[in-house]
Parts: C-alpha cells; structure tokens; sequence
C-alpha cells in the first residue's frame, strides 16, 4: 500500500504553528458488507437476498479522471477508505488539530425507512469504532435516514452520546426542501445537543438536478451543484427554522460560498415587499444566514485576480462564515498555498483556518 505522502501536499511552511481544522473529510465504505459486523442477521440476510449493491454516492464517479489526489487510491477500496492513508496524507503532513469527517454514503436512496435506519446506525458505528476512536484528531458526522425524521431524529440522539461526533449531515439533493415542518424533529434534535447539521453536496433524491429538468453530462450536474444549497438556504430561513430553534448552527459542505452574496442580497430585497407571507421572518434573511450558517471553503471559485475573491468575501460582511476544508480525497486545488483565498488579512485567516471551526463545533 502506498502510505507516502501525496506530492506538494502538505500544510504551507508559512503556516507552521497555526491550529489548522478540517471541516470537510471524506470517508468511505469499502464495500457495503463492510457493515455487516454492524447489522442484525436479519438485515444482512436480506441484503444478501435481495442482491443489493452499495449505494455510494455519485457525486464523485469512482472513474472520473482529475476529481482524486492521484496516490489516494488503497489497494482494495476506494480513495477516502483507509484510516493509514489518511493519517500518513493528510493529518500528519497537515498537521490538523482536527478533522471532520464526512460519509456520504446514500442512505438517502433507500425506500424502505427501517433498512436506512439500519444502515444509519450501522454506518456510524463502523465510524466511530475503526476510525474516530482510532484518532484523537478525528470528528466525525452521524450519517441520518432521512426518510424518516423521527427515526432520523432518534439517530441524531444516539449519535450526542459520543463526544467524537460533532455534526450531523443530511444530502443537499434531498426529496423536499429540507426547511419544511417534518424535518423539524431532527433540528430539535440536533439543537439540544449541540450538534451541527451539515448539509453535504450530493444526494439521490430522483428529483431532476436543475430547475429545468435532467442535465445530458456530468459537467452540467457537477457545475449545478451550488443551486441546491441555494434552494436549501432559501427554505431553512423562509420556513423559520432557524426563529423555532435559535441555537441551531448549519453547516454547506461542498458546496462553494461565492454565490452566497448575491443571493443574499435579493433575498433581502424581495423579503421587504413579501415579508408579510413569512411574518415570523422578522428581520433582513441575510442577517439570518450570517448568525446560523457556516460554509467550507472547498471546492474553491478562485479567479486568476485574488482580489476578485477577496471583494466576494468582504461582500458576505461577516468574518465567522467560512471554515477551512481541503475535501479529501478529492482534488481541487495543485499547490496547498491554494487551499485557501489569497490576500486575506491575517486575522481573517486564522478564523478560517480554525478559530470559526473551534467556534461552530463542540470540540472536546
């Protein structure tokens, strides 16, 4: 197994010294018996029945040239499955204080609310027995049968009692608007135990990926990738989740913050002739979203002129926004010195880099 450090991919010279989180790492299954030792016979049974395939994301298709850190790949399984890899590629030469560790296995595709359920919890046992109890260093993201709130509310509960887990992660492609009334119970939920929502790029909800309909490739699906946390960030504020649960801390994995502004900006423009539809809106959205949402800063809009990025973020008017993220095991960015925006001052990026992170998840 290639246990070598990947080439240039390590933590900038100029940051030794620095605490350095990770808010976005991926993990993932083997294969889907890798969690039978963490299923009921009659679940592994059924599995092996009924001839079940894995249900790995499709996000990031496993054969898709340039989307991996070329050397990230074990022998047996795919990039992102081995905890030696992970330790000898990315918290070692990074020198992380943490990682928050993402699955986005999909769960979400399963019909049948009792088998997510068990896959939930047997995929979050399997995390937190082989790998965050494994590495003081690792935080992991209880992984939710949304299907069912309830049940997802039940899972959020049993997930509080492990200090390793800071956050739970629901798909940003969900079947409705993840703002709506039934998903409340798991809100209720996280909010009482402090724990993070994260909402993960990816999801397979069978709603077409556009407004418009099915994209023909895969550069379509993969560019519209922002337009679903729009939608998400439309409906958490609109609906009032965030008035009914005033503690609560959200945060887009993978989805870019570049877009944020301007939405922002006409969300509060429309709010001031419409608010009497939403009433329990009762200040400006972009006030809202500043005080509730985090957002990882990987995959990166980085034009060729730093300050372009840099106005975009001056324009969010609010430095407690992004967390650092490299999103590992996938490759965005050619030299470390670009994980992160250019031309920022030096107490913005310290927040970046760690001071929002140790400030959004309980840490302990």
């Amino acid at each position: 197994m290639d246990t070598l450090a990947l080439r240039n991919y390590a933590r900038p010279a100029e940051w030794d010294g620095a605490p350095l989180v990770d808010t976005d790492v991926h993990l993932n299954l083997d294969s889907l018996s890798t969690l039978f030792p963490y299923l009921e016979l009659r679940w592994r049974d059924y599995i092996v029945e009924s001839g079940m395939g894995g249900l790995a994301s499709d996000l990031y298709p496993a054969n898709v040239p340039n989307l991996y850190l070329e050397g990230s790949r074990p022998e047996k399984g795919p990039a992102g499955s081995n905890l030696d890899l992970l330790r000898s590629q990315l918290l070692d030469p990074w020198k992380l204080q943490y990682a928050v560790l993402n699955c986005t296995y999909g769960v979400d595709s399963v019909h049948n609310d009792d088998l997510a359920a068990a896959l939930a919890r047997a995929i979050n046992r399997w995390q937190l027995e082989e790998w965050l109890q494994q590495d003081s260093r690792l935080r992991g993201s209880a992984v939710l049968p949304l299907q069912n709130p309830h049940m997802a509310a039940a899972e959020v509960e049993w997930a509080s009692q492990f200090s390793e887990f800071v956050q739970v992660t629901v798909p940003s492609r969900s079947r409705e608007p993840l703002g709506r009334r039934g998903f409340w119970p798991i809100y209720r939920a996280a909010q009482a135990a402090g724990l993070v929502v994260g909402i993960q790029a990816g999801g397979i909800s069978g709603n077409p990926l556009t407004p418009v309909g099915w994209p023909t490739y895969f550069i379509e699906d993969y560019v519209d990738v922002p337009l679903a946390f729009q939608a998400q960030l439309l409906s958490l504020v609109a609906e009032g989740v965030f008035v009914e649960f005033p503690e609560l801390k959200v945060a887009t994995i993978e989805g870019g913050f570049a877009w944020l502004p301007p939405l922002m900006w006409r969300f509060d423009k429309d709010w001031k002739g419409l608010r009497r539809e939403v009433p329990w809106v009762s200040r400006p959205p972009s006030e809202v979203i500043r005080d509730h949402v985090r957002m990882t800063i990987q995959p990166l809009d980085d034009p060729e002129t730093p300050e372009f990025l840099v106005d975009v973020i001056d324009q969010l008017l609010c430095d407690e926004m992004l967390m650092f993220s490299t999103d590992y095991p996938h490759a965005h960015f050619d030299e470390p010195v670009e994980s992160m925006p250019r031309g920022l001052s030096a107490e913005l990026q310290s927040k970046i880099m760690a001071g929002n992170a140790l400030a959004t998840y309980r840490f302990k």
